[in-house]
Parts: C-alpha cells; sequence; structure tokens
C-alpha cells in the first residue's frame, strides 16, 4: 500500500483518478443514505429486513437458495443494530423464515436471504 498527499486542486489535473474519487464518494454517500432511511422505518421487521439486505448486498455470498453472510451474527447483534430487543428480533427472524419465506439459515447459523423464483 502507498499513502501520498494531494490537494482538491491537483486532482484537475487527473481527470480519470478525479472520478473515481468522486464516484467512491458518491457510493459511499448512496449507501449511508440507505443505511439511514432502513433504520428510519417504521416497522421493527422492516427494519430487520433491510439490515439484512444491506449487509448482504454488501457482504454476501452466492448459495444454491440466494445469497448469504459468510459471517455468523447473533439476534443480540442484529438487535443493537436496528434498536430493538434480542427476544423481538429472535420472534421476528421467525416470522421471516417460516411465514413469509424470506431467509433461510444455513450451517453454522449463516442467514441466507431467499432469492424469490425466478419467472421462466
Amino acid at each position: 500500500t502507498s499513502i501520498f498527499w494531494m490537494y482538491w486542486h491537483d486532482l484537475e489535473n487527473f481527470p480519470s483518478f478525479r472520478r473515481e474519487i468522486l464516484d467512491s464518494f458518491r457510493y459511499q454517500h448512496q449507501r449511508k443514505l440507505l443505511w439511514l432511511n432502513t433504520l428510519g422505518q417504521r416497522h421493527t421487521i422492516e427494519r430487520l429486513l433491510g439490515y439484512l439486505t444491506l449487509l448482504i448486498e454488501e457482504f454476501g455470498e452466492p448459495c444454491k437458495e440466494g445469497y448469504f453472510l459468510p459471517f455468523p451474527l447473533t439476534h443480540a447483534q442484529i438487535a443493537s443494530a436496528i434498536g430493538t430487543t434480542r427476544v423481538t428480533v429472535t420472534r421476528l427472524m421467525k416470522e421471516l423464515r417460516e411465514d413469509r419465506k424470506a431467509i433461510h439459515i444455513k450451517e453454522d447459523n449463516l442467514i441466507c436471504l431467499l432469492s424469490p423464483p425466478q419467472a421462466e
């Protein structure tokens, strides 16, 4: 890794590098807006599903059912992230798994977001 110092006005001399930096900032800003929108949802189940979706979009790996998080999360960790209790997360995870059929728990307690059936 190399680190170098550059002023904003110096980026004018490197248009492609400037574009890459601005694209990166734009992407980071859009992700932050998505996180804020997700965490601002009124219904806890929508916050939970949005949180899992954003994590899987960011870090997910493909599997036969859809995409899964390659690391386990406890219900307490999820509850802390979305501003609710562990008991509520446990109840809502069951609802997402059994009623809505939106998630699946793989081996090693990895959360898988199920892909909707493809139209043929």
